[in-house]
């Protein structure tokens, strides 16, 4: 169990030095020794997103929403992965629903970029 927080904890500092890739490989591996670990499947979706590996970060925020769609952060995260996609009236459902539970102004300024109006 040591070497998997370890791991994690590795995977983490590369995703906060800027190597997103280096940092999803990390934590892929870590989410195969623990698939429920909602904290790491987060990690990896940021890794994924941050090196626009896109489709795999919607694949795991998906899932995250689906556990848990009082997630603010993951409805957020998955609508901007959606943006990037060119999927914006997919995007704005997540967006909206980020926007409604927490008043962090990215996610107001996000629904309004997607939607359109100033």
């Amino acid at each position: 169990m040591n070497d998997v927080i370890a791991e994690y904890r590795r995977g983490v500092l590369y995703f906060d030095a800027g190597d997103p890739i280096e940092a999803a490989k990390i934590l892929s591996t870590v989410l195969d020794e623990d698939p429920a670990n909602a904290e790491v499947r987060l990690w990896l979706a940021r890794a994924y997103f941050a090196s626009a590996q896109l489709n795999r970060a919607e694949g795991h925020l998906r899932a995250l929403v689906d556990r848990d769609p009082t997630d603010h952060y993951a409805c957020h995260l998955l609508g901007r992965t959606l943006e990037r996609q060119n999927r914006p009236k997919d995007a704005l459902r997540y967006l909206r629903l980020a926007a409604a539970m927490s008043s962090v102004p990215d996610y107001s300024a996000a629904v309004r970029r997607v939607a359109g109006t100033p």
